[in-house]
């Protein structure tokens, strides 16, 4: 019999996003552009917490920002989750302003599968690079 987690998401029509940001600003903003466009939301604003919350979710994708609380806060979840079997699979799109880190480490983003989405960015945008990893709501 499947865990209790599977069988919640199932009845869930809609795709999971969760974002994780220290900005409580930056994740009503989101939680309201991704539930308008027909998405149900998780939100984490601790990265220290993150992670197990992602993993007691599991989400359809991880919205991550990278630096939070600590500069390496966004590195070591997307390490922790591509490293758990239950969780190397959700994809992540990185989302951050920290352009030079970005490209410094755009191979190790690479490797991890991650996407990458630069902030300032259009909400459109967002929506669609959603769209890509988790396809159309089911509205």
């Amino acid at each position: 019999e499947l865990p209790a987690i599977y069988k919640e998401r199932d009845s869930m029509a809609n795709p999971v996003v969760a974002i994780v940001n220290d900005d409580t600003q930056f994740l009503r903003l989101m939680e309201i552009v991704l539930s308008d466009a027909g998405y149900d939301t998780l939100s984490f604003y601790e990265g220290g917490k993150a992670y197990q919350n992602i993993k007691e979710h599991l989400p359809d994708l991880v919205v991550l920002d990278i630096r939070m609380e600590h500069p390496e806060a966004g590195w070591v979840i997307l390490d922790l989750m591509r490293l758990d079997r239950e969780t190397a699979d959700i994809p992540v799109l990185v989302c951050s302003a920290d352009y030079e880190e970005l490209e410094v480490k755009a191979e190790y983003l690479e490797s991890k599968r991650a996407g990458v989405l630069r902030k300032p960015f259009d909400i459109e945008d967002l929506v669609a690079r959603v769209r890509e990893y988790v396809g159309p709501p089911e509205i």
